[in-house]
C-alpha cells in the first residue's frame, strides 16, 4: 500500500512515510493511493470482532506485512489499548427509539482522540526503535487532541512534543491535562489567538521542506493518516452493533452522527463507505459550522471568527480533512483538490463544483 498527496505534487510514500509526515510537502494530505473494497462476506465475518480485532483487520489492509509483521502488528494495538478503562475498549449504550451512543471515552484522556493516538504512538515507537531516529512533533490543539497526544508519547526519549494551546479558548481540564505532564520530551505552550490561527505557523513549518527534514517534523493533528486510518473502525464497529441483521442482500444501511471539529472521524467514515460498508453519515456541528454549510449548499467558507462553545474541541473553521473527502469524493482528483484548496488558501471562500457538492451532501 502506497500513499500519495490529495494535491499530487509529490511522489507516493509507504505507510511509514506517510506515518512521519505532517501535510505533505506540497501542502496537501496523504492519502492511500487505492482504497480496499470489501465484500459482503468479509463484512459479515468481521461482524463477529471485538474492537480490538477489528483495528487489527483495518490496519493490516493498509499496512504491509513486510512493514510491520502481523504478529508485531497484532502486538502493538494490545500495547495501545492497554490503558482503557472499558474491557471492550469502546461500548454501545443502547437508548430508546432505536437511539444509540458509541462511548469512545474510556481512554486516558476521556477524549475520543486516545483511540487512533494511542495506536499512532505505538507505530512511531516500532520504527523509531528500529533505526534509532529521533522526532520532533508539533500539535496544535482545540482542547483535546494536545492531552492525547502527549499521553501517546510521554517519557519516549526519542520523541519531542510541543503542543500549542489557544490561551483561554480551552477547558480548563484539557488545559490542565496538557500544563501538568512533568516529562522530559514533553513541552507545552500557550499561544494568543485561536486553535485555527496557531494552525498557521505550524503549517508553514512542514512547508519549509528543509527546515522540516533537518529537524525531523512530524504531526500527530488528524492531517497524520495514522490516525484516520484508526478511525475506520469506529464506523465499522458501530454498524455491526446496530445493523439489524447481515443475512440481507443489499445489507441494511445505518446512519451514524458524527460530532465533528476538524473533520477527521467523518472523512474516516467516507474511508469506511467507499471500501462497501453501507452507513450513512450525519455530520453534526456546533455554531462553528463550516462543515455544514458545506454539506448543506456547498459554500465551504469562513465566517467573521471562531465562536467559543461548551464544545471547544470543535471550535474550528478550517477543517483541514474536508481536503481529503473532496479528493475522495472527486475519484482522487488531484489537480481539482489543488485548485479547490488553493483557492481556499488565498480567499478564505470556495463555492464547490455542482456535481462534487452533490457527492459531499448524499454521503
Amino acid at each position: 500500500m502506497e500513499y500519495v498527496s490529495t494535491r499530487g505534487g509529490v511522489g507516493a510514500v509507504d505507510f511509514e512515510g506517510a506515518l512521519f509526515s505532517g501535510y505533505a510537502p506540497d501542502g496537501g494530505l496523504f492519502m492511500p493511493q487505492h482504497i480496499p473494497s470489501l465484500d459482503g462476506d468479509t463484512l459479515r465475518r468481521w461482524s463477529c470482532l471485538s474492537y480490538p480485532e477489528l483495528v487489527k483487520e483495518l490496519c493490516s489492509l493498509f499496512i504491509t506485512a513486510k512493514l510491520v509483521p502481523r504478529s508485531v502488528l497484532n502486538d502493538l494495538i494490545d500495547r495501545a489499548f492497554s490503558r482503557f478503562r472499558h474491557k471492550d475498549i469502546v461500548h454501545l449504550t443502547r437508548l430508546k427509539d432505536g437511539l444509540n451512543v458509541l462511548e469512545l471515552w474510556h481512554g486516558v484522556t476521556y477524549a475520543f482522540k486516545d483511540l487512533s493516538l494511542s495506536c499512532t504512538g505505538q507505530f512511531l515507537q516500532y520504527f523509531l526503535e528500529k533505526k534509532q531516529k529521533h522526532i520532533t512533533i508539533l500539535v496544535g490543539t482545540s482542547g483535546d487532541t494536545g492531552s492525547s497526544a502527549i499521553e501517546s508519547v510521554r517519557g519516549q526519549k526519542n520523541m519531542d512534543i510541543f503542543v500549542l494551546l489557544p490561551k483561554g479558548f480551552c477547558t480548563q481540564i484539557q488545559e490542565l491535562q496538557m500544563t501538568t505532564v512533568i516529562e522530559d520530551n514533553v513541552h507545552v505552550f500557550a499561544a494568543h489567538g485561536n486553535s485555527d490561527e496557531i494552525d498557521e505557523p505550524i503549517k508553514e513549518l512542514f512547508a519549509d521542506v528543509d527546515f522540516a527534514r533537518k529537524y525531523n517534523l512530524m504531526s500527530l493533528n488528524s492531517v497524520n493518516w495514522s490516525r484516520i486510518m484508526v478511525q475506520i473502525a469506529h464506523h465499522f464497529y458501530a454498524y455491526f452493533q446496530c445493523a439489524p441483521s447481515l443475512d440481507t442482500t443489499p445489507l441494511p444501511v445505518v446512519e451514524i452522527v458524527v460530532p465533528t471539529g476538524g473533520g477527521g472521524n467523518i472523512a474516516a467514515g467516507c474511508i469506511a463507505q467507499k471500501m462497501g460498508l453501507p452507513i450513512q453519515l450525519v455530520a453534526v456541528v456546533n455554531s462553528n459550522d463550516i462543515v455544514h454549510r458545506t454539506v448543506q449548499h456547498g459554500d465551504f467558507s469562513l465566517s467573521d471568527s471562531v465562536k467559543a462553545t461548551l464544545a471547544s474541541a470543535m471550535d474550528i473553521q478550517e477543517p483541514y480533512n474536508v481536503e481529503r473527502i473532496l479528493w475522495l469524493l472527486s475519484g482522487s482528483n488531484s489537480h481539482l483538490t489543488k485548485k479547490l484548496m488553493e483557492q481556499f488558501s488565498v480567499s478564505k471562500s470556495l463555492k464547490l463544483p455542482e456535481d462534487l457538492h452533490r457527492k459531499v451532501s448524499s454521503s
